[in-house]
């Protein structure tokens, strides 16, 4: 594996702004700027109570009949989607790495979308160092952020851990759609490396199965349940493991081919 080494610290300001920008760029949905945490930010590592309450209180009002379990998971996977673009762009596409300890969270509403990151020292190296070293991050920052959501209402450690795996296999998902070059060997890999290095490995899969015009799909396996049929019990995610399963392989490869296409 190749050390990993840092960008110069005058570069930070620059390195942090091109990290952003990229992001924007790539999903067409982040909403990021450099800085320090606004008041009323969730903070890795700060005191958080009045946010996850806010959050919660809101969830519980505009989905009352979904129940603690669903607006527990939603606490959770609130506050995990964006940590975890990030440390899979900063991977695969920008190829540096933040100190994602620095990031800051904006709650608008039922959503937590928008964020900041203060400018610093981002690692290299290979990209299995840059798994290793943002899986280490990841493992640090969802290790808390599960004590922050069982304060407010229950979350069991595997339920939490199987939707961790199941946004990251997502992501290699989402990153072949952006990188069409990279084979599905290749993409494989990438994510058996990250399940290994974030100790998820038997928490989810990606699966190869074939479009009709013979190319290669990558779909996510997963074991996770994010609940949301408790909203709507007649509509279940594509990759929804509760359906029958080859509606969910027929729905996922729609998807993926739609993608790619």
């Amino acid at each position: 594996m190749a050390r990993s080494f840092l960008f110069a610290q005058d570069d930070a300001d620059s390195a942090t702004t091109r990290l952003i920008t990229t992001a924007a760029q790539v999903t067409g949905f982040m909403k990021g700027e450099p800085g320090a945490a606004r008041p009323g930010w969730y903070r890795p590592g700060g005191d958080n109570a009045d946010f996850m309450a806010q959050l919660y209180q809101a969830l519980a009002t505009t989905y009352p009949a979904a129940g603690p379990a669903f607006w527990a998971v939603r606490l959770w996977t609130n506050l995990i989607w964006q940590p975890a673009y990030l440390a899979v762009i900063g991977t695969h596409i920008h190829n540096a790495l933040p100190d994602l300890d620095s990031l800051s969270q904006q709650r608008r509403g039922i959503y937590v979308d928008g964020y900041r990151l203060v400018p610093g020292a981002q690692s290299q190296g290979d990209v299995a160092a840059r798994i290793e070293r943002a899986s280490g991050q990841l493992k640090v920052m969802s290790a808390r952020l599960h004590q922050e959501v069982n304060a407010v209402a229950k979350l069991r450690h595997l339920p939490a851990q199987r939707l961790l795996a199941d946004r990251m296999l997502s992501l290699m998902v989402w990153l072949r759609s952006r990188q069409p070059t990279l084979s599905v060997d290749t993409v494989v890999a990438y994510s058996e490396a990250w399940m290994a290095a974030l100790g998820l490995s038997s928490q989810g899969q990606l699966e190869t199965v074939r479009a009709p015009d013979g190319r290669a799909l990558l779909i996510v396996k997963r074991k996770g349940c994010c609940l949301d049929y408790l909203i709507d019990p007649t509509r279940l995610c594509a990759s929804c493991p509760k359906q029958d399963n080859a509606l969910r392989v027929a729905r996922q490869s729609a998807n993926a081919l739609a993608e790619l296409d």
